[in-house]
């Protein structure tokens, strides 16, 4: 797989990201309204893939964020540090009352048949502030890069982040590393900003500096308006219409030579049906569907990724690397928080079919 997408096979960081960080107020199963305390989650679905493979996979990557000077920069920065990935900020200060601020998003977990609520509060965001010029990409790529990626959420965020994800794209392909882009589509997100077309016309830019494409139907349907499958997929775990679908993405997209997916269908807020696709260079690949008892849902997909992007990088083949993500996936919805908690050996284990039997 090395081979295809051109993998360099060394480097000083195996994976920069380009997004922005947000601590998660999470109450667990209680909802908002009748909350008494919540837990604070460092995130960012692009930041999530660069912590999973520096802790769980134990691989060398950075992210290129924004940072505020405040205390909630500082609980932020001081979890970027715990998961192992080197930060290059640029630093903003805060002015003690408006900001610029570190978005925070609330989240709850849902239980049952009552499903999880998410909202954010993304008001004077410093990260919506980053700009083209922001970063010296030559600097950061100097020591040799292997993989780069960023995603829909932080293009969504302001007219200048996704512009800064095209500059950022062509610059690690200048220093040849490969490129991935998770579509990410946020409804409430790109709502503000104009809805699905202003979303299109924002991403087909950054897609077409991608080597990699992650995301479902509906982030293809709504974020690049690519036209819905001929074909019916039996159920949500059926990788029928999603592949339907790829012949016209490269067709838009030609430097696009893989899109990976999961396949999720939800039983209730506790009990999903879990999966995954992948479709390289005109192979398709798909796991088997697990059930999974879900204790935190949120960052599912960017285990996924992380672990999919792990495989590809470590030259193993197209079926691996996609079981990799797919069990990766499955065990950070194991654990509270957006990024992982789980070793390589159990991702390894359990994407050779392995239970949650007692290991002593």
């Amino acid at each position: 797989m090395s081979k295809v997408l051109n993998i360099r096979p060394d480097g000083a960081l195996d994976l920069v990201s380009l997004g922005a960080l947000v601590h998660r107020l999470d109450p667990g199963i209680v909802p908002f309204r009748k909350a008494t305390e919540c837990k604070i989650h460092v995130s960012g679905g692009e930041f999530n893939v660069a912590a999973n493979l520096a802790d769980c996979f134990r691989l060398n990557t950075a992210v290129a964020t924004a940072m505020v000077d405040y205390p909630i920069g500082d609980l932020i920065a001081e979890r970027v540090r715990a998961m192992g990935v080197k930060p290059f900020y640029k630093h903003y200060k805060h002015d003690g009352v408006q900001g610029p601020n570190m978005a925070t998003v609330y989240s709850d977990r849902g239980q049952g048949v009552r499903a999880p609520v998410v909202f954010y509060n993304r008001c004077n965001e410093a990260a919506a502030q980053l700009k083209p010029g922001d970063f010296d990409w030559k600097a950061i790529f100097a020591g040799g890069v292997r993989w780069f990626h960023s995603g829909g959420i932080f293009a969504s965020l302001s007219e200048t982040t996704g512009p800064l994800a095209v500059e950022a794209m062509k610059a690690a392909r200048a220093a040849g590393a490969v490129t991935s882009f998770d579509l990410n589509y946020r409804e409430k997100l790109w709502a503000v900003r104009g809805g699905a077309a202003k979303a299109a016309a924002v991403l087909a830019p950054i897609v077409a500096e991608a080597d990699i494409l992650l995301g479902n139907e509906e982030d293809l349907q709504k974020g690049l308006v690519i036209p819905g499958p001929e074909v019916r997929a039996e159920s949500k775990l059926d990788p029928a219409a999603f592949l339907a679908m790829i012949g016209r993405v490269v067709e838009r997209f030609p430097r696009v030579k893989a899109v990976a997916t999961t396949l999720r269908d939800v039983r209730s807020a506790n009990r999903h049906a879990w999966g995954a696709v992948a479709w390289l260079n005109g192979k398709a690949a798909a796991t088997p569907v697990v059930e999974l008892d879900i204790y935190d849902r949120v960052g599912g997909g960017d285990g996924f990724a992380a672990g999919f992007v792990y495989g590809l990088l470590a030259g193993e083949t197209l079926e691996e690397a996609v079981k990799l993500g797919w069990a990766h996936g499955a065990l950070v919805t194991t654990t509270p928080g957006d990024t992982t908690m789980v070793t390589l050996d159990e991702v390894r284990a359990f994407a050779r079919g392995g239970s949650a039997r007692i290991r002593r």
